[in-house]
């Protein structure tokens, strides 16, 4: 703790950097309510923010006796200004639509309350757009705008609160982790020895009441059991004390702040009445208090590190070199940290792909397993997209680099994990505002039991009070939801889904209406061209395919996949627009003339043509100009192989399934009937399809699982969203949850795992709020002593964290 005053510098000089003043005295700075004078605005500004930062020892420990070697910038406040540097920070941030987002590790956050305080401090900077704090990782997750506030800025906001903040990088986490189990296990092992020492005594004491126990060995016995317990009252117990401090700042009670109360309490009224050797002493209820609560912090920092060391382990499994073409066509080794967009890389047999990249080897085989937790052999052909964190299984290959660190898509999975552990759902948000309120009228229950107790019995009337406080402290309703959430998201993580949004654990299991898209959700989505009609009276079938192959370049839509390799001749086309629900429109240039050409649905293109009438019963492409249409094209797949199994279960167990689908009536007719769906909807645009999910949740909430660019808007509406991992970008920004492993029989494990984790979540809450509702009268009553308190509010808390420990299972 710096002294009230700060050392003087001599007469003339700066107080900061020690340089002479200028002749007018310089500019005053205001440290420790005393006014120095420094140099210029430089010196003010760094020793202003010197202040904020509660870095003052800087200026008392300095040596003075050579100005020229004086630091001008503390340490400290040189490591934060380091993040500004845009190299590096291309590390750790993601940047999209102009602002920039990161993951920090937050030091000394221990409950909602920290959480609720650094979000409201955070908010209030200019340039940030979002802050999301989560307290069970210790993380917080910020968006804000590189050009109105530096990462700098922000580190020091969280720094002026009290909490370091760093940020989060996998490799440290686990360091991290040993840190804090470091922490609590050291003062458990404190908190442990001395209960076991004072318990002990405090057996003898009780044994004494009865046989009469010698004054003079009782009073030794005291001072024993007082020199015992102060280790635990001093240093063990720091942790409470702390966040109590912390959550009174943020005008947030939480449940530290009667632990706080109770332990001084008992503590100082025990020392009390050692010293005037008369009274009652419970230093065994302060060990045993502090020892119990100590376990069951620990117990839920080992429940938060399985959560979240399976996202972490991914980054884990990146390697640390990779092998970059030089000029020479020969390699170099450098580290995956230095590659830059458009760096050709070699992998070889067995090693892990480092990096986002075009593959330019001609074919690749590999496992995708730590994306999707799907093992198989995945195929990769020339020009496709490998990942980084695959693991290439064949031959050695080259791929031209077109992601690095936070730009991959294991990155934004990893985002997508940590995105998930800190939105919690609405149960959880009540479950925190009722253990926060818990706490107030706790403490006022309490004050009104010592005034009842005061009046009927004075000398017991602490005692009372102090159960009270100890037997009613909401420890297991705060941690009943967010031990349950972050087991239910480790789970689906383990299953290779991500959870994008935490409600969802509470809205699916009361769903019982599901709208599914056709294309590529309920089919596999991998087409090929079966029949191709072409009018050879307006074009020739190598235009056709040439024109309909530059056309669809163009286009994310599934069935353009198999368009796009018709052919080597090529065609010309210019002004392409997309019409979202219907095709592409575009400028067919040849022999210098500019024809309007259109690709896309029938009704599209009767747009031009309204009597035409296609050939073939099944085409769902047409290619035509204004003038004529030119060819029809069917392009089909084949349902998924789990598809069938998995809507008859949806079915059986009560949920309505309904098909959506922009395709004509007949396609999708031939779809519904094999897969028994009783109601579907052809020939929809996607407001059409938003028309009819919202009327559907008038009833109750729905869900919509689709994965084309055209699901995105009724995505965005459905109560609960989900798609796949193949999906258009929309779909997956759009949607709740996201299957990796792209099969649809993963729907049937999310729903159990989510119904499984709300009444988990549930029991938890329900068994916190008998618990405290129930030991409140007995506990005003007298019939709960202090150390009895201890031990039932333990058990509470570990029931919960067992309870919710099943999900991990």
């Amino acid at each position: 703790m710096a002294s009230s005053t700060l050392p003087d510098v001599p007469e003339g000089l700066c107080f900061h950097c020690l340089q002479p003043l200028p002749e007018d005295g310089g500019y005053p700075v205001t440290l420790h309510n005393k006014t120095y004078s420094v140099c210029c605005y430089g010196c003010q500004a760094v020793a202003e923010t010197i202040a904020q930062q509660n870095l003052l020892h800087f200026y008392q420990y300095r040596d003075t006796s050579n100005p020229l070697q004086v630091p001008l910038v503390p340490e400290e406040l040189q490591q934060l200004t380091a993040y500004d540097d845009e190299q590096l920070q291309q590390q750790f941030t993601r940047s999209e639509d102009g602002l920039r987002s990161i993951n920090l590790s937050i030091e000394g956050m221990t409950c909602s309350a920290c959480a609720w305080l650094i979000e409201q401090h955070l908010s209030r900077l200019a340039g940030v757009q979002q802050v999301q704090v989560n307290a069970t990782t210790e993380r917080v997750a910020i968006r804000w705008q590189p050009d109105a506030v530096k990462l700098s800025e922000i580190l020091q906001a969280i720094a002026e609160l009290g909490y370091r903040a760093l940020p989060f990088q996998a490799a440290n986490q686990e360091q991290e982790f040993k840190q804090r189990r470091r922490y609590f296990v050291t003062r458990l092992g404190v908190a442990g020895l001395a209960t076991m020492q004072v318990m002990m005594l405090a057996i003898g004491l009780y044994f004494g009441v009865v046989s009469d126990l010698d004054a003079e060995l009782r009073q030794f016995m005291w001072w024993i059991s007082l020199f015992m317990a102060t280790p635990v009252l001093l240093y063990s117990a720091q942790p409470f004390y702390i966040s109590a401090i912390r959550s009174i700042q943020a005008g947030q009670p939480n449940m530290d702040v009667p632990v706080t109360f109770a332990l001084l309490s008992a503590y100082g009224a025990s020392a009390y009445a050692t010293f005037i050797n008369e009274g009652e002493v419970y230093f065994e209820s302060v060990a045993m208090f502090t020892f119990f609560l100590l376990v069951g912090r620990y117990f839920e920092l080992l429940a938060r590190q399985k959560a979240v060391s399976a996202a972490a382990n991914l980054v884990k499994l990146l390697p640390a070199i990779a092998q970059r073409e030089i000029a020479n066509g020969e390699y170099e080794s450098v580290a995956v940290n230095r590659l830059q967009l458009g760096d050709v890389i070699q992998v070889l047999p067995g090693a892990t792909i480092p990096a986002d990249g075009e593959l330019l080897s001609k074919s690749a085989g590999v496992n995708e397993s730590i994306l999707t937790g799907e093992s198989r052999l995945v195929n990769k052909y020339q020009h496709e997209t490998v990942l980084a964190g695959s693991i290439n299984q064949n031959q050695a290959i080259r791929i031209k680099v077109s992601a690095i660190q936070q730009q991959t898509v294991l990155a934004s999975i990893i985002e997508l994990q940590d995105l998930a552990l800190s939105r919690k759902p609405k149960l959880a948000r009540v479950a925190e505002r009722m253990a926060s309120k818990f706490v107030v009228r706790i403490l006022m229950l309490a004050a009104a039991t010592f005034l009842i107790w005061t009046i009927i019995d004075p000398a017991e009337a602490f005692w009372v009070t102090l159960s009270v406080l100890v037997a009613t402290c909401p420890c297991a309703l705060a941690l009943a939801a967010p031990t349950a959430v972050t087991g239910a998201i480790h789970k689906l993580n383990k299953s290779g889904i991500l959870l994008r949004n935490a409600d969802v654990l509470q809205i699916l299991p009361d769903v019982k209406t599901v709208f599914v898209d056709k294309t590529g959700t309920l089919t596999t989505g991998e087409f090929t061209l079966q029949q191709l009609h072409v009018y050879k009276e307006h074009a020739d079938e190598i235009t056709v395919k040439a024109l309909a192959q530059a056309l669809e370049n163009h286009s994310e839509h599934p069935l353009a996949a198999p368009l796009r390799h018709l052919t080597e001749a090529r065609e010309s086309v210019a002004d392409v627009q997309n019409e979202a629900g219907y095709g592409l429109q575009a400028n067919w240039l040849t022999d210098g003339h500019v024809t309007p050409v259109r690709i896309g649905s029938l009704r599209f293109i009767q747009q031009w043509h309204p009597t035409f009438s296609p050939k073939l019963t099944s085409a769902q492409v047409f290619l035509a100009t204004s003038q004529h249409v030119l060819a029809e094209m069917q392009v089909g797949d084949k349902l998924r192989h789990d598809t069938q199994a998995t809507i008859a279960a949806m079915q059986a167990a009560g949920i309505e399934v309904i098909m959506l689908t922009g395709d004509r009536l007949e396609l999708a007719e031939q779809i519904a009937e094999q897969l028994n769906i009783k109601h579907v909807f052809a020939n929809l645009l996607p407001a059409d399809k938003l028309d009819k999910l919202t009327s559907a949740q008038i009833d109750g909430p729905v869900a919509m699982i689709g994965d084309g660019l055209n699901d995105g808007p009724v995505l965005a509406q459905a109560d609960v969203s989900i798609t796949f991992g193949h999906a258009a970008d929309l779909a997956r920004t759009a949607a709740d949850v996201v299957l990796l492993r792209n099969q649809f029989s993963a729907l049937n494990q999310f729903s159990e795992i989510t119904s499984k984790a709300r009444k988990i979540l549930r029991q938890n809450i329900l068994w916190a709020l008998i618990y405290n509702i129930g030991i409140l009268p007995v506990a005003m009553a007298g019939f709960v002593t202090p150390y009895i308190a201890a031990i039932g509010m333990s058990l509470s808390s570990l029931i919960v964290l067992l309870n919710s420990l099943r999900l991990y299972r």
